[in-house]
């Protein structure tokens, strides 16, 4: 006879931040106060890292799913929406190109529009691909509107994310989990007792308290409290393929309307960010410091900074890489507890989200069984890989040698699957298709084309089309889709007039000690 289910009690997370407080929020919201007691330990003293402040289009997936409304949301965390990514001089200096959210143009007959377009442009058509990608063109022409409440018109297909203030998400959160019964314990981990099993029996904080539970969640950042400390679990490194293992990020007032797209330029020996929120703007230098270091970085970034600051500029060491047990035993690790891949295509908060989604479908019992642990491990290894191998492409396919970083870029050697997937991809377009990924063929679409990669053909069943007039159209349908964008209101006046953020009194940053 089976022995009776023997559920989860009591789920312990270490550490708040936005991994802490999404897991908390979510679990309030799944668990109904029916399941687990949840108990999230942090400490004032510890501050967060609190920059990753970019998202990407699951994440209001990720609101609705909590019954978030996502006006409220908008204006309490001071967001302002994404559109997409504008990368500028990472093919060569002076190219840009638009990594879009959603669609782009219309699939023709079987064939999906990107194909049919490589079919055109192998016959001399010019046109380049962003023209029929309404979120590109919402972008550069500064304006916006909700794709869905324009479902039947040429900005339907069109996706969009937001940028936040990741503390005022932080707080955000905890509000919400508060009022659906997250109990939040003030302390700082001085130890922590593990049982003969090796699993996490307790912690013991400073004020000498003790906080026992059946199961815990590692959010405590890079110190990888129970995950690493505890357990012992170990680091696969990826600073082999992504080199940059600092960054430098301040945040400044804003000069002019918020764009609605998240800048990423491309420097000397890494890249800048910028990022446009409704009462401010964040910036950050993401770079080696085998090439630079953090004074040069900080006067390269505020040499560039438009605005003035706010806060003084803080360095954030970082390794690339994923932890080779995300969950051990009785503890699930997540954020930066469980690995890291840099800012560039602002995944940070998706994979705390997926990670949580992972552990409802594979929840234990107190037994911990471990054949879901493992599996658990697979599927969010797989999704950091994937992850990975396609933030390394924008580096990969460059073609500066201006400096020993791009030199190093160009020429690495890339892990096999990429390698293989570009080899696909340069025969005639096609993709390897990944399980469930984050980035769909769109976006390999934008990223390939705007770094330079020109497959050789086109699938043969585009030639099933008759393009007797096609490109024409093709044409039709760009022109009116730069038509109607040109109509809609600017980013600007869809946020004063929909989700204005209450105003804020911006802090004057303190002078650095000598």
């Amino acid at each position: 006879m089976d022995q009776p289910r023997r559920p989860l009690r009591e789920i312990c997370i270490v550490g708040g931040g936005t991994a802490g407080w999404v897991a908390a929020a979510l679990m309030a919201e799944h668990f109904k106060g029916r399941l687990a007691e949840i108990e999230l330990v942090e400490s004032d003293d510890i501050g967060t890292i609190g920059v990753g402040e970019s998202t990407v289009p699951p994440f209001l997936e990720m609101l609705k799913r909590l019954g978030v409304n996502e006006q409220d949301f908008i204006q309490q965390t001071q967001a302002s929406f994404k559109l997409g990514i504008r990368f500028e001089n990472w093919t060569e200096k002076g190219e840009t190109y638009f990594h879009p959210f959603g669609a782009i143009g219309a699939p023709v007959d079987i064939s999906e529009f990107y194909q049919v377009w490589l079919k055109a442009r192998a016959n001399g058509y010019d046109r380049p691909l962003m023209d029929f990608a309404a979120a590109a063109q919402m972008a550069d022409q500064g304006r916006f509107m909700l794709p869905f409440k324009a479902a039947r018109t040429p900005i339907g297909g069109a996706a969009y994310a937001v940028h936040v203030d990741a503390k005022r998400v932080a707080a955000y959160l905890r509000a919400f989990a508060e009022a659906r019964g997250v109990k939040r314990t003030e302390g700082m981990v001085e130890d922590v007792a593990t049982r003969p099993d090796g699993f996490v029996q307790s912690l013991k904080l400073k004020s000498g308290r003790t906080v026992e539970a059946d199961f815990f969640i590692d959010c405590s950042g890079f110190r990888a409290l129970l995950i690493g400390k505890t357990l012992g679990v170990g680091y696969t490194d990826w600073s082999e393929w992504l080199l940059c293992d600092r960054a430098i990020a301040v945040q400044t007032e804003n000069v002019g309307p918020p764009a609605p797209y998240t800048l990423a330029q491309a420097q000397d020996f890494g890249w800048r960010w910028r990022i446009p929120l409704q009462h401010r703007t964040g910036n950050g230098y993401v770079f080696s410091s085998r090439h630079l270091s953090d004074d040069e970085a900080t006067a390269t970034l505020m040499a560039q900074v438009e605005g003035r600051p706010v806060v003084n500029p803080m360095v954030v060491p970082f390794k690339t890489g994923v932890r080779e047990r995300i969950w051990d035993k009785n503890v699930l690790s997540l954020g930066l507890a469980s690995g890291f891949i840099e800012p560039l295509e602002s995944t940070a908060i998706h994979l705390i989200y997926r990670g949580m989604d992972f552990f409802f479908r594979l929840m234990p019992d107190l037994d911990c069984d471990p054949n879901l642990a493992a599996e658990y491990n697979r599927r969010m290894t797989v999704d950091y890989e994937e992850i990975r191998d396609f933030i390394i492409l924008h580096y990969a396919l460059t073609r500066r040698g201006d400096t020993d970083f791009w030199r190093r870029c160009r020429d690495m050697v890339l892990p096999e699957g990429l390698q293989h997937k570009l080899e696909v991809f340069r025969a005639n377009g096609a993709l390897v298709e990944a399980l469930d990924p984050l980035f769909r063929n769109v976006s390999w679409y934008a990223v390939m084309d705007g770094m330079g990669v020109k497959p050789r053909s086109y699938p043969p069943l585009v030639d099933r089309i008759d393009f007797t007039g096609l490109t024409r159209e093709m044409d039709r349908a760009a022109d009116i889709l730069r038509a109607f964008v040109g109509d809609l209101p600017t980013h600007q006046d869809f946020l004063d007039a929909n989700c204005p953020a209450p105003t804020v009194d911006l802090p004057i940053p303190q002078p650095l000690p000598a």
